[in-house]
């Protein structure tokens, strides 16, 4: 896989989301909006591989995660993203948030409001996640 395809699932995931809460489906949507996200992050540390360079395996396997946090200091923004939240008290809000997705959520029941609120700091356009990570992925 690579960035572009990365971008893609990432968009096709919140899609899916949309529709799943549309449907009364909040267990689903909470569940695959969190996994945009994780796309998204991965699409950044997929943008810092060059093109014929082999990758570095720490790097590698520790891409390999669910965890929102870990893969938000592998695509190397954890420092420009705590600067933001410092001054955007919306954006601290709306990360808190989304780090309370984890792929466990599959096994949780989430409510229409639990969905709504994760989707909101996902997609906010004023101090949501994923509009931020679109400008450096």
């Amino acid at each position: 896989m690579n960035r572009i395809d990365f971008q893609k699932i990432a968009e096709l995931r919140l899609r899916e989301s949309r529709v799943l809460l549309a449907a009364g489906f909040p267990d689903g949507a909470y569940y695959l909006a969190g996994y945009a996200v994780e796309c998204a992050l991965k699409a950044c540390i997929s943008k810092r591989t060059r093109e014929h360079d082999f990758p570095e395996k720490k790097l590698v396997n520790d891409s390999h995660t669910h965890d929102l946090g870990k893969l938000l200091q592998l695509a190397e923004l954890k420092v420009e993203l705590d600067l933001v939240i410092e001054a955007d008290p919306a954006m601290r809000s709306n990360l808190e948030t989304v780090q309370d997705w984890s792929e466990t959520s599959r096994y949780q029941k989430k409510t229409d409001q639990d969905a709504i609120a994760l989707l909101t700091a996902i997609e906010d356009q004023k101090g949501g996640l994923l509009p931020w990570i679109r400008l450096r992925w």
